[in-house]
């Protein structure tokens, strides 16, 4: 069985040129998949990282 990554907001960030808050936007608007933990610590799934990734990257022509 695969293990998926679970990424740290600071870490989606910096991966995607964009502040802390517009993470947590984006998982609360469901731009970004994740979970959120228990005691309240909010995980984004690495593939749903990368998926931001290619679609910036294929509609914009853009790379961090």
């Amino acid at each position: 069985m695969l293990r998926e990554q679970l990424l740290r907001p600071r870490e989606v960030a910096s991966r995607l040129g964009v502040s802390r808050s517009t993470v947590y936007r984006w998982f609360w608007e469901g731009k970004l998949n994740g979970v959120k933990l228990m005691g309240g610590p909010v995980r984004i799934l690495e593939s749903s990282v990368q998926g931001q990734l290619a679609e910036a990257e294929h509609f914009l022509g853009w790379r961090p």
